[in-house]
């Protein structure tokens, strides 16, 4: 700040407020003087330190967003829409990585709780007690997608993986399936998909079906080359199955052109759905039924959902905790 007054000619003092200004919060500043001031920060390369601000203002200006996969394209859709609710307020996105696994969702918490995040959105409401722990001692909103957790942190906007696995498995009986398989992951990693096999597994009984036609196959998420083998042991194990239904389009992805290679006519030989509406899933021949969700709007509603507690929160109320629940349907296409 010091370079950036002497390159202009005047004191620190003018510096920082034109800073502010920039904010909103200062107007003793001409114009003409705030530009050549931001213009000199600009040739300089100069970025204001916003740790002091941050600790008198309890404002760092960014919320830490958690995802388990980068390229997944539901998840980069829901931070899509978080970064689209909140960019008109000036906040950012802090985004983590955590690989499907708790305990990496709990060590990036640790260090972006030490960063002051004005709120948090996870993906999922699995969580180490550590983590628990930390988010409900740190005073800041936190919202869970992607899920109905049975005990949430706080504010839910999601919907039940369960329900929607089930809402698939009664489509496709309504087709005329009878002898419908399930293919997901070796592990709960993925707590998402686990519900989803949950879920299946209760469609398959209610409906009065063979069950315990499932193949784990791989640790989530799981891919393509994944779903093309898993659909070859299905096949293999047992040889009368007419449908399947993937823990995710990806997998449901490899598992068709599995079956192309084979010569296994789909939905002739064998039906196959997945779950997420992936672009894969809308481009290929044939294309996947699905079970579509608006990974953009479900983002959208966590992000505006946040910012109505930050308000109420810096007015001196914070809002009770809220569940918004995300729509999903099953989309019918040619592979089943």
């Amino acid at each position: 700040m010091a370079d950036v007054a002497a390159r202009v000619g005047v004191s620190k003092m003018t510096v920082s407020r034109a800073l502010n200004r920039r904010t909103g919060s200062d107007r003793a500043t001409s114009e003409a003087l705030r530009q050549r001031i931001l213009q000199a920060c600009e040739e300089m390369g100069y970025v204001i330190d916003q740790t002091a601000r941050t600790f008198s203002s309890k404002r760092s200006g960014f919320v830490a967003v958690l995802i388990p996969s980068l390229n997944n394209s539901n998840f980069s859709e829901t931070a899509q829409g978080i970064a689209a609710a909140l960019e008109a307020r000036g906040l950012q996105l802090l985004l983590g990585y955590t690989d499907y696994r708790v305990e990496t969702e709990e060590r990036l918490l640790r260090a972006m709780l030490a960063r002051r995040p004005e709120g948090v959105i996870l993906t999922g409401g699995a969580h180490t007690p550590a983590a628990r722990a930390m988010l409900q001692a740190a005073g800041v909103p936190v919202v869970e997608t992607w899920d109905l957790p049975a005990t949430p942190i706080e504010h839910t906007v999601g919907f039940s993986n369960a329900e929607a696995a089930a809402a698939m498995v009664r489509h496709l009986h309504g087709q005329g399936y009878r002898r419908i398989a399930f293919i997901g992951g070796t592990s709960n990693r993925d707590t998402r998909g686990a519900d989803r096999q949950r879920g299946y597994a209760e469609a398959i009984r209610e409906l009065g079906l063979p069950d315990g036609r499932v193949i784990s196959f791989g640790q989530p998420p799981i891919s393509m080359a994944q779903g093309a083998e898993a659909v070859v042991q299905l096949i293999r194990q047992w040889p009368d199955v007419d449908a399947v239904m993937c823990v995710s389009d990806l997998s449901a992805f490899g598992a068709l052109m599995e079956c192309q290679r084979r010569g296994w006519d789909v939905p002739g030989r064998i039906a196959i759905a997945g779950f997420g509406d992936f672009e894969v899933a809308r481009a290929c021949h044939p294309r996947i039924t699905t079970v579509a969700v608006d990974c953009v709007g479900m983002g959208r509603a966590a992000g505006e959902l946040l910012l109505r507690v930050i308000d109420g929160s810096r007015e001196g109320h914070r809002p009770p905790a809220e569940t918004v629940l995300i729509p999903f349907r099953v989309e019918q296409r040619e592979s089943s």
